[in-house]
């Protein structure tokens, strides 16, 4: 299907209206400029899937070198100090994810599955008690916007004391303001302050161990080797951003996409086993990592288009999972999609910079929904109420109004 208006082609990342509703653009782009060069920031954005898949998984002619943010500030060779392995390539990235992954293990994420469930009883009662006195529960404020971050807390080892403050600064980090086409002053002051924290935190695990991540990752070691104290800081910087917000994201846009499908959510409330198509379907219809960058090596053809040494390419995630050469009408929100074809979603990426936090993020997710799913007859979002965080990378809300119809006991 082709899609063209006669409007100029326009690709602004930081205009707000475009972060309202992207899709429409996206289709644009994949109709008519596939590999698009956008003049007024100097990209050169990728869209569709086969492309997108291709660039992921080549970082040999797309390094992450540079990191993967679209910010000026963030754009730089010293990147992997802030996101750890995120910003690096071949061997250096192999070595630190190795250490990581020594730490971070499938077997700590499953064991987190008792905090979780708790965590989410605590925060369900709280959010149907604020629907049931207010007559509607904020879901991001009562629940989706703290929980991940709670959970990450926790397998760190930060105190509760400090989880408030500590949550703070992290929604600050991904906020853009209206007009400013970088980190906001108070976005680069909570990073400094969630530097010092970390820092602190390892110094004090170097004198004394405890039973959580952070002290599991000083002891890491593998073939002799360990990871410095910078690394670790950087690791734990990257959780709070990729680990807290996309979850909170996708719990958000879970709700949001199922309560536009009364149909959909009866089946559901009626099979709670349905739980995890509607995770991967929020997924792949709108995900919380809508785009990355990468600074292009050597001289390079994407889809026939050349694009030169030294510049900076935008893979989107959210076009690619939209893209009707893999996707059956990939604009309809189906829980009843093929899993062949969700197997194709790159919201997590692919290749050697899959998330490493994927497994965590389902666990939750999954925890949360069923949690929901028991205790419900029904849910109505109200979307002409919600409040929409404006960031270039991640898609959700600061705010999602919803009310409740609860079971009875």
């Amino acid at each position: 299907m082709t899609t063209t208006t006669g409007a100029p082609l326009l690709f602004d990342p930081y205009d707000y209206a475009f972060q309202d509703d992207p899709y429409p653009t996206y289709q644009r782009l994949r109709d008519e400029a596939p590999v698009f060069h956008a003049e007024d920031d100097d990209i050169w954005v990728i869209s569709r899937h086969r492309d997108v898949f291709d660039v992921l998984r080549d970082d040999v002619a797309f390094s992450n070198r540079m990191g993967v943010s679209l910010d000026a500030s963030a754009w730089n060779p010293d990147a992997h100090r802030v996101m750890s392995f995120l910003a690096l390539d071949g061997a250096e990235q192999s070595r630190i994810r190795r250490l990581v992954s020594a730490a971070f293990t499938p077997r700590r994420v499953r064991e987190l599955t008792p905090e979780v469930e708790a965590l989410t009883e605590h925060y369900l009662d709280r959010a149907l008690a604020a629907a049931a006195e207010r007559g509607a529960a904020d879901w991001i404020g009562d629940l989706a916007g703290l929980l991940p971050m709670d959970v990450i807390s926790e397998m760190m080892g930060v105190p509760v004391a400090d989880r408030d403050e500590v949550r703070r600064l992290a929604d600050l980090l991904v906020h853009r303001e209206d007009g400013l086409r970088d980190v906001p002053q108070a976005g680069m002051e909570a990073s400094f302050a969630l530097f010092d924290y970390y820092g602190d935190m390892v110094r004090r695990r170097r004198r004394s161990r405890t039973d959580d991540l952070t002290s599991a990752l000083v002891a890491a070691e593998v073939d002799g080797d360990r990871l410095r104290d910078g690394e670790i800081i950087a690791f734990l910087f990257l959780m709070v951003v990729a680990g807290n917000e996309t979850t909170t994201k996708l719990l958000g846009n879970a709700l949001l996409h199922l309560a536009a499908h009364p149909d959909q959510q009866a089946q559901v409330l009626a099979d709670p086993g349905l739980v995890p198509a509607w995770i991967e379907e929020t997924l792949r219809h709108d995900t919380s990592s809508q785009m990355l960058a990468r600074y292009v090596v050597e001289d390079v053809e994407v889809g026939g288009m050349p694009i030169p040494a030294g510049s900076k390419a935008l893979v989107l995630l959210g076009s690619a999972n939209r893209d009707e050469r893999v996707f059956t009408d990939p604009a309809t929100f189906d829980i009843h999609r093929r899993p062949a074809e969700l197997s194709q979603s790159l919201s997590f990426g692919t290749g050697r910079h899959f998330c490493l936090g994927a497994n965590l993020a389902r666990l939750e997710a999954r925890v949360v929904l069923e949690a929901l799913v028991r205790r419900v007859d029904g849910f109505d979002v109200h979307a002409e109420r919600a409040a929409r965080v404006h960031s270039t990378s991640v898609r959700g809300f600061a705010s999602l109004p919803v009310t409740f119809s609860s079971r009875s006991a």
